[in-house]
């Protein structure tokens, strides 16, 4: 990362959020999942960035996007980029082009599965000049090694792991700020509810 993220200079980037592949998820509670996307989903809203959600196959096993995102993000989910079937949805031009229409060089992203998903994209994005944030705690895999193995392949190819705690506070920048408080409201109501 040469820079901090920030409102301004960041996109969000979510990947294949569907409720027939989230019954995947065995290394991360599901709960802690779907409440982490909507988390990022609700801080995309706050503090304005551009968001691109895509979608694989929505009318076969992996099912349609969860419902929660077009109700946070409207415009976003209409505007959805429904692949075919492409597995690295970096590869898909549609999606590509959604990103690149952003003008943001500083991509966060998460992806329903860390090991297919999430991987793929991020990897490619970094070998093309992006700098990437992919938000492990709104990811997940099928097992602990094909989730080990996924982290470790993407550190080496320069992506940065965070977490969705972590990376709400780089974008607050200050929690005084309006925006700031919002977000601390979602950090301490949705995020972070369980821990006493």
């Amino acid at each position: 990362m040469t820079e901090p993220f920030s409102s301004q200079n960041a996109a969000l980037l979510l990947i294949d959020h569907q409720v027939g592949t989230m019954k995947l998820i065995k290394n991360i509670p599901l709960e802690v999942v779907k409440r982490n996307t909507l988390a990022l989903a609700k801080t995309a809203r706050i503090l304005e960035l551009p968001v691109v959600l895509t979608s694989s196959q929505e009318e076969n096993v992996q099912g349609p996007l969860m419902s929660e995102l077009a109700e946070i993000l409207p415009g976003a989910f209409q505007n959805r980029v429904k692949r075919a079937g492409i597995v690295n949805a970096w590869k898909d031009p549609e999606f590509k082009a959604a990103v690149e229409s952003t003008r943001r060089k500083n991509l966060i992203m998460a992806g329903v599965t860390t090991d297919v998903c999430l991987v793929y994209p991020s990897i490619s994005a970094v070998e093309e000049g992006y700098a990437v944030q992919a938000v492990i705690d709104a990811s997940g895999s099928p097992y602990e090694i094909s989730e080990e193995m996924a982290r470790r392949r993407m550190e080496r190819a320069g992506v940065t792991l965070t977490a969705t705690n972590t990376l709400m506070a780089e974008l607050a920048r200050d929690w005084s700020r309006p925006e700031g408080s919002k977000l601390l409201e979602i950090l301490f109501g949705e995020v972070l509810p369980r821990i006493s």
